[in-house]
């Protein structure tokens, strides 16, 4: 991999993606507290349409929909119903289980993007991604037998 600052910049964004996914993660076991996992997450649904339409209409996109050709569309009404269902599954698994538990099974989602980006996206696989699967998936295990208090 090249190192320029196009590769510099995905990292950051990458970064920070995965500091907001820690602190959904946190922030929502937390207010599961007393609330059904199902209501919370239309609660937040509700937040997420809401501001990524004020960034549309900020940064003067909404126009570009006209744009968006059919398969387009397909992939991404489909992604968000994926969306929709891992996170509804996600909050159903925090309101009964430890989040460092839960969250570590549930990024083993990496693994099977992995396998799913070879065979649909006919990205390479190399023996680094291999094993850091393979890593992955052991951490997960490690962690899923080694029992948990909720």
């Amino acid at each position: 991999m090249v190192f320029n600052l196009e590769t510099f910049m995905w990292i950051v964004w990458a970064v920070l993606a995965s500091l907001s996914a820690a602190l959904v993660i946190i922030l929502t076991k937390a207010g599961l507290k007393n609330v059904d996992s199902s209501l919370a997450f239309a609660i937040q649904a509700v937040l997420i349409l809401s501001i990524s339409w004020s960034v549309v209409l900020f940064q003067d996109t909404q126009g570009t929909l006209k744009d968006i050709d059919r398969k387009a569309w397909i992939f991404l009404i489909s992604a968000g119903v994926a969306t929709t269902l891992s996170t509804l599954f996600s909050y159903k698994a925090l309101s009964m289980g430890p989040s460092s538990f839960v969250v570590t099974i549930e990024r083993t989602s990496l693994v099977f993007t992995l396998i799913l980006s070879v065979i649909f996206l006919k990205e390479k696989l190399s023996w680094q991604l291999v094993l850091g699967g393979v890593l992955v998936l052991s951490g997960a295990i490690i962690i899923a037998l080694s029992g948990s208090s909720k």
